[in-house]
C-alpha cells in the first residue's frame, strides 16, 4: 500500500490544537482560557501538567511547519486560540494575537502547506465561562463574533476552515463529566451546551459562506463504533443509547434531520421541554465535508448503575483484545465500520478523517524511538481507510494526530501520541521512527 494507492488529489495532513502546543498561555495579550484555569485546579491533571508552555509553538512554529514539510504533508491543520484574539471572548481585540495566527499561515503558505483552521478547539476563554459558557444562550451571539473576526481577517488566505472540534467530547467530559475544563457536571449542564454548541455548528458555518470566497467549510465529530457486548435487548438498547450520544448527536441537526433521540425518554423531553423543533433550520448547515476523528470503538453492556444512559463500556483489556497506551482497543474494522456508517448518510458528500492516531509508550534509545507499534497501527488503519474509500466512501483526505508529542488535556503530557518526540525540558524535537515511516509512505 502506497499513499498513490488513494488517489492523485488525496489530502495528507497533520492535525494540531492551540492548547496543546502553543504555550505563551499568559503572554501577549492572551486572555485565560477555561484550560489554563483548569489546569491550576488539584489532581485535575495527571502529574499536575498545565498548557503554560507545552511545546512551545508560539515561538517555534517556523521549526514545526518545517518538520511538517520534510515529512512530506502537504497539509496542516491548526486552530485559533479565541482568548488570544479576543481575550475576554468578545468585544476588545489583542493585536497582536491576530499577527501570530497571521504569520503561522504565511508559513504555511511560504513552504505550500495547506492551512485547515479550526475555530474552536475546547479553549473558551475563561470570561465567558464565568457567565455560563455554553450552557447559557449568550455563548452564541459572542461565538459567532469570534467567527465573523477569524473570517474576515484570515479568509483571503484561508479557504479551509472547521467550525468545532469534536462538540460530544467538550460538551460531555466539560459539562456532564467534569473530567475536562471547565468541569461542569450533571444532566441539565449536559443538555444545554448540547443545544447551544448545535447552534453553533450551523451558524459558525452560514458566517465562513458569508464572509469567505470560495471557503471548504467543515464541522470535526469524535467517533465510534459501537458494539453491543451482547444481542440481549437490554445491551442492544444501550448500545443504541451511546450510538445516539456519541454518533448521532451533533451530525443529524446538521443535516437538518430531526433531533436524535433513540427512543430515549430523557431525550425525548429534552427536545420536547426545549421546543427543538422550532431550532431544526438554525440547527443545519450544508457543510461542505464532514471531520471525523475516530480512535477506538466501543463495546457496550447494559449497567442499570450508570445513572441516566444506563449503559457501560467492556474495556478492551477485560476482552483481551490489543490496546494502546490509553486503553483504547485497536480495531482497524471498526475503523471501517464507522466511515461507512457516517458515509451512508445521502447528504453527507464529503469526508475527511481530521485526526487519527495513537499513543504508546515510546522509549528513546540511543538517540531514537523506534515505536513499531505506532506504525503497525498506521498501516492497519490505512488499509481500512483504503477499503472504506473503494467501497464507495466519499473519503478525500487523512490528517494524522499529532505532529508533536503534547499537552492531552487531563493525561497531561504522559499520553504521547505525536510522530515527532519533544523533550519539554529543552523544547528539542526528535523524529520518531512513525514520523520516518510516514515521509516514505508519503513518497510513493
Amino acid at each position: 500500500m502506497h499513499s498513490s494507492d488513494f488517489g492523485p488529489d488525496f489530502t495528507w495532513g497533520i492535525a494540531t490544537a492551540a492548547t496543546q502546543i502553543e504555550g505563551a498561555a499568559n503572554n501577549y495579550g492572551k486572555g485565560l482560557s477555561i484550560w489554563d484555569t483548569f489546569a491550576g485546579k488539584l489532581g485535575k491533571i495527571k502529574n499536575g501538567g498545565n498548557p503554560k508552555i507545552a511545546c512551545d509553538f508560539y515561538h517555534k512554529y517556523s521549526e514545526d511547519l518545517a518538520l511538517v514539510k520534510l515529512l512530506g504533508f502537504k497539509a496542516f491543520r491548526f486552530s485559533i486560540a479565541w482568548s488570544r484574539v479576543l481575550p475576554l471572548g468578545r468585544g476588545k481585540i489583542n493585536k497582536e494575537g491576530l499577527k501570530f495566527y497571521h504569520d503561522v499561515i504565511d508559513a504555511c503558505l511560504a513552504l505550500d502547506l495547506t492551512p485547515y483552521v479550526t475555530l474552536y478547539h475546547w479553549d473558551l476563554p475563561e470570561a465567558l465561562s464565568k457567565e455560563g459558557g455554553w450552557t447559557v444562550y449568550s455563548i452564541n451571539e459572542a461565538f459567532n463574533e469570534f467567527v465573523r473576526l477569524c473570517a474576515v481577517e484570515y479568509g483571503y488566505k484561508v479557504k479551509n476552515w472547521i467550525v468545532l472540534n469534536e462538540p460530544f467530547g467538550y460538551t460531555s467530559l466539560g459539562y456532564m463529566l467534569g473530567v475536562h475544563a471547565p468541569g461542569l457536571t450533571g444532566l441539565d449542564n449536559f443538555l444545554n451546551a448540547v443545544k447551544h454548541t448545535a447552534i453553533a455548528q450551523a451558524e459558525g458555518g452560514k458566517i465562513l459562506r458569508s464572509e469567505v470566497i470560495n471557503a471548504n467549510i467543515s464541522t470535526t465529530f469524535s467517533c465510534s463504533k459501537i458494539i453491543p457486548y451482547t444481542d440481549k435487548q437490554a445491551d442492544l438498547m444501550a448500545a443504541e443509547r451511546v450510538n445516539c450520544l456519541m454518533n448521532r448527536l451533533f451530525i443529524e441537526p446538521a443535516l437538518g434531520l430531526d433531533f436524535p433521540t433513540a427512543n430515549w425518554d430523557i431525550l425525548e423531553k429534552f427536545a420536547i421541554s426545549n421546543s427543538i423543533w422550532r431550532y431544526k433550520e438554525k440547527m443545519a448547515f450544508d457543510f461542505d465535508f464532514i471531520g471525523l476523528q475516530n480512535y477506538f470503538p466501543l463495546v457496550i453492556k447494559y449497567n442499570t448503575f450508570v445513572p441516566v444512559v444506563n449503559a457501560w463500556e467492556v474495556k478492551a483489556k477485560s476482552r483481551h483484545k490489543p490496546y494502546t497506551a490509553m486503553g483504547w482497543e485497536i480495531n482497524a474494522d471498526s475503523f471501517y465500520d464507522i466511515i461507512m456508517q457516517f458515509a451512508s448518510y445521502p447528504a453527507i458528500k464529503n469526508i475527511i478523517i481530521t485526526e487519527n492516531g495513537a499513543a504508546f509508550n515510546d522509549k528513546m534509545m540511543n538517540g531514537a524511538i523506534h515505536d513499531q507499534e505506532r506504525i503497525n497501527y498506521f498501516k492497519a488503519y490505512l488499509a481500512a481507510l483504503l477499503k472504506a474509500k473503494k467501497d464507495g466512501a466519499p473519503v478525500t483526505g487523512y490528517l494524522v494526530w499529532t505532529l508533536i508529542d503534547n499537552f492531552e488535556w487531563a493525561e497531561g503530557y504522559k499520553a504521547k501520541f505525536g510522530l515527532v518526540h519533544n523533550d519539554f525540558k529543552t523544547q528539542k524535537r526528535t523524529i520518531k521512527n512513525s514520523g520516518y515511516w510516514w515521509q516514505n509512505f508519503l513518497k510513493k
